[in-house]
């Protein structure tokens, strides 16, 4: 059965893998929607279990922690009324182990952190990310190490089209 646990096992056996291949070559977390919980996962265990910093991480589209997304993604919005959306919605992925705490994770992080968030995101709203970026930033000592960059509506980047900007090279280098 997937799991919290079993995601972030598999990106730090990807790691390991990338790592022994890789030489002296830099080393990123790139995590999409659900995936940036992973990612902030995977750096915060290799970070504190190995005392390894990933040199980067790059989360698109992210949110907080899994509740905050569950209470805040458009698709629930009409179940959000009855009784019983908090039981069986929100904390069905508590009871499944299921937390994706990034907003825990990225106050541990010391690694460089790119936070990318559409204006147009009728998934995961742009608020989320924002206050991703907002706990990041108090945490971090080193503030100039976390980024946040938004793209504006007009671009139609929406959930999944962040990676076809033509300009996204360059924001990341």
């Amino acid at each position: 059965h997937p799991s919290e646990s079993g995601f972030t096992t598999d990106v730090l056996a990807l790691y390991d893998w990338v790592k022994a291949r890789s030489g002296n070559s830099s080393i990123l977390f790139w995590g999409h929607s659900l995936g940036t919980g992973i990612a902030t996962n995977a750096a915060r265990k290799l970070q504190e279990e190995r005392g390894v910093q990933v040199d980067a991480v790059v989360l698109e589209s992210p949110y907080t922690n899994i509740r905050d997304a569950g209470a805040n993604i458009p698709i629930t919005k009409i179940y959000r009324q009855f009784p019983g959306f908090e039981y069986l919605i929100l904390d069905s992925m508590a009871r499944a182990g299921m937390f994706f705490r990034s907003d825990e994770n990225v106050k541990v992080l010391g690694c460089p952190l790119l936070i990318l968030h559409a204006e147009d995101d009728g998934v995961v709203p742009p608020k989320l990310g924002r206050k991703l970026y907002e706990t990041a930033r108090e945490a971090y000592k080193d503030k100039s190490k976390v980024k946040f960059i938004t793209f504006p509506q007009k671009l139609g980047l929406g959930h999944d089209y962040i990676s076809f900007n033509p300009e996204l090279p360059a924001l990341v280098k």
